[in-house]
């Protein structure tokens, strides 16, 4: 696999399957195929959770909402204690160029997830911004946050 724009020191367990990789998910608890788009997932959930102390049990992966009448899935949202969505992002494979149409993906689904905080990475490029609702603006971050900033 591409190697990241994350820390190193991520110890991952993959085993091969009949011929295919698995990665374990200790979010979901269960080994996951391994493509490119679950490579850049995983290292940045485990990114956030140890690095920058977000709480697994507040992490959803893949996890499904609706939007305009349809099924969606967001790759992560991260919740508050009192289970409100604080952060989502959108992963691509590493050779996903990140475009215009990935921010809209995001946009578009966070008019139903009401996320303050958006990430668009393809692990290697990785685009973090802060909505300010009152003003109907958003600022790019420098650097993804903290859990304890959100």
């Amino acid at each position: 696999m591409t190697p990241l724009n994350f820390p190193q020191h991520f110890d991952f367990d993959i085993r091969d399957t009949d011929g295919k990789d698995y990665i374990f998910d200790p979010v979901r608890r269960k080994y996951v195929r391994l493509t490119p788009e679950e490579w850049v997932r995983q290292h940045l959930v485990t990114y956030i959770i140890q690095d920058l102390g977000y709480p697994s049990g507040r992490t959803a992966i893949e996890s499904g909402f609706t939007h305009q009448g349809a099924l969606h899935r967001a790759d992560v949202i991260v919740h508050n204690r009192q289970g409100e969505p604080v952060l989502m992002a959108e992963c691509k494979a590493p050779d996903i160029k990140l475009s215009q149409n990935a921010f809209d993906q995001i946009a578009r689904y966070n008019t139903s997830v009401q996320a303050n905080c958006l990430i668009v990475t393809n692990g290697l490029t990785h685009y973090c911004y802060e909505l300010d609702r009152a003003e109907k603006s958003y600022r790019f971050l420098e650097k993804l946050p903290r859990y304890d900033e959100l």
